[in-house]
């Protein structure tokens, strides 16, 4: 049922393994190498062909800073205005709703949990020309309140999925207790339910905050523009109209993939313990 221990296999069987790992470890590394590699390199390196050789003159300073007197800031506070209040709707509603799916029970309450779900297996690419035309509708195309709407609604499915399994294997008794009590209903979810939610809050903000802040799709397809276009969008603002400028948009990515990167180390005791939190019994 467990996969048995690396250390209690065979002797053929370790030494493939140890054979096989640096070779994965370099090839899940490469593409990440090759970034790092295109963010110091001159343009003239891009122009005479050398990609993978070593770079003619280290312009670290020189892309970096190209990069950030650009309109980069003003992309990555878009996505600060994007990604924040997704993550506090999304996160916030989906608490509410798994609150209302995993302790009451009532005679729609499955087929509720289905909807949730199955918002979840639709392809977001066939929703594309609809949700456009919605949001020229309202007059919310190219801002972000409509990206934020947007992604609040297509997020709160998966959450609530989260959300409704966790609050599930609580203890029931602790409820039934506050109730004989005489607490009132939004009480035991304050003060009770959204405490012992801390760890799950936690794991689920940390996978929105990355989920949003990586979306390239829906950024390109709701926005136009350095108003509302999130970083994602924006690093392609470095293509020239007769060549891309890889290592201004390498330097681009490397800045943009800092804030999820700091979320998750400085979240990381908190994420973990949500994701394992009942996987031990």
């Amino acid at each position: 049922m467990f996969p048995k221990p690396i250390e209690k296999s065979t002797r053929s069987t370790q030494l493939t393994y140890q054979a096989l790992l640096p070779f994965a470890l370099l090839l899940w590394l490469a593409p990440l190498i090759a970034v790092a590699l295109f963010a110091i390199r001159p343009a003239v390196d891009f122009t005479t062909g050398n990609y993978w050789g070593m770079p003619s003159e280290l312009q670290f300073f020189e892309n970096f800073g190209q990069v950030l007197n650009s309109a980069m800031p003003r992309y990555i506070m878009n996505s600060f205005l994007i990604t924040i209040p997704t993550v506090l709707g999304a996160v916030s509603l989906s608490a509410m709703a798994g609150f209302a799916l995993g302790i009451y029970k009532f005679k729609s309450n499955l087929f509720l949990f289905f909807m949730f779900i199955a918002g979840n297996f639709v392809p977001f690419q066939i929703l594309m020309i609809p949700v456009r035309d919605l949001t020229l509708d309202l007059g919310l195309y190219d801002t972000k309140t409509g990206l934020i709407l947007f992604h609040i609604a297509f997020q709160t499915g998966f959450c609530t999925l989260f959300m409704r399994n966790f609050i599930k294997a609580l203890p029931f008794e602790l409820i039934e207790a506050a109730r004989v009590e005489g607490i009132r209903e939004w009480q035991i979810f304050f003060y009770i339910v959204l405490p012992l939610m801390k760890p799950a809050l936690a794991a689920l903000s940390v996978l929105i905050f990355t989920f949003i802040w990586n979306d390239y799709f829906w950024a390109i397809v709701l926005t136009q523009g350095e108003n509302a276009q999130p970083v994602t969008a924006g690093i392609t603002s470095f293509n020239a109209q007769f060549r891309a400028m890889y290592h201004l948009m390498s330097a681009g990515s490397i800045v943009a993939a800092l804030p999820p990167v700091a979320m998750f180390f400085l979240m990381q005791k908190h994420f973990i313990a949500g994701l394992t939190l009942g996987a031990v019994k």
